[in-house]
């Protein structure tokens, strides 16, 4: 497989707004590290899954190669071509190749428009097609998300769908223009478990037939090892560790990922939970300005050296990597 897309040291920090109290004093400004150096690459048909608490950064960076953000460090490479240079037409091809599949199908759909208007508008806005071909695709796109006959669909407006069914209208809409990347972004989260399993199906199809690469977001790890083929898992901004999904769940290295596979719940009575202790939880406005470890202050594996540096990644299997000290 070619390689499609490779994220080099990419970083997106958001900067806090200064008030009178900082300009006074002259306090040096700060900012929000949503995204700190990170990298990886990604292969042509290849499902990468990112999973973390909430606020750990999987948006930003799914916002970042969808080029809805513009970097703030790093490049983000597709084809070969450095995605925040492009513009113009070139950014409209890119456009086009990318697409995002929004977590809340409630807001993500336009309630002014009909299904037809709504899965259409990507074809208007590349001049794609006429009127008459354009209905013909939409049809078509509904078909492949499993909403049938298309007909009983086109021209009803959102508020006369549920949750599961705005989703594949959502995902229908992703697909109308044929991309070549994916970013689902907690794409069965406001959805119930009764209908989940559904869109899932969905996506595996769509995933093989169109033969995409997907990057889904998630914090669900049983959703990841079903839908993906690599794990990279993201604390305040970086990637702690990354491999592939049989590995990173199934041998867990950083005390982290560890946490993380350990509050999985089992459908089995009889299973022994082993307790994997972390302190407190994810700071609320993290600015990341710690000299070590970022998880130092959780992590009940903490040493001196945690403290004084960061770790680098470690190669400790076969595409495994882990960035803990415990290791290096």
């Amino acid at each position: 497989m070619e390689k499609l897309i490779d994220v080099v040291n990419v970083c997106k920090f958001f900067p806090f707004k200064q008030g009178i109290a900082d300009l006074v004093l002259r306090r040096e400004p700060r900012s929000i590290r949503a995204v700190d150096s990170v990298s990886f690459s990604m292969r042509s048909g290849e499902t990468l899954g990112i999973a973390g608490e909430s606020g750990c950064g999987k948006t930003t960076l799914g916002k970042l190669l969808a080029r809805l953000y513009q970097p703030t460090s790093g490049q983000i490479l597709f084809e070969g071509n450095d995605v925040s240079l492009l513009h113009g037409s070139t950014l409209r091809n890119y456009r086009r190749s990318t697409q995002v599949i929004f977590q809340n199908p409630y807001t993500a759909i336009n309630p002014r428009f009909t299904t037809q208007a709504f899965i259409a508008e990507p074809l208007l806005i590349h001049r794609i097609g006429s009127p008459a071909e354009r209905l013909t695709l939409a049809s078509e796109m509904l078909e492949h998300v499993q909403l049938s006959p298309s007909e009983k669909y086109l021209n009803r407006f959102p508020h006369q769908f549920s949750g599961g069914e705005r989703q594949r209208i959502v995902i229908a809409r992703a697909l109308i223009l044929q991309p070549k990347f994916l970013v689902a972004d907690e794409p069965t989260s406001m959805l119930d478990v009764s209908v989940r399993a559904g869109v899932l199906e969905v996506l595996e199809q769509i995933t093989r037939e169109f033969d995409l690469t997907v990057m889904y977001i998630s914090h669900d790890l049983s959703l990841l090892r079903y839908m993906c083929q690599r794990l990279a898992v993201m604390y305040l901004g970086k990637i702690v560790e990354s491999g592939p999904i049989n590995d990173v769940i199934t041998h867990p290295t950083h005390p982290y990922t560890r946490a993380l596979v350990a509050a999985v719940p089992v459908p089995d009575p009889d299973f022994e939970y082993k307790s994997v202790q972390i302190k407190g939880t994810v700071p609320s406005t993290p600015t990341n300005e710690a000299v070590g470890c970022l998880f130092v202050e959780r992590c009940y594996q903490a040493m001196d050296v945690c403290c004084k540096a960061a770790p680098l990644p470690v190669l400790i299997g076969e595409d495994h990597w882990v960035a803990c000290h415990l290791y290096n």
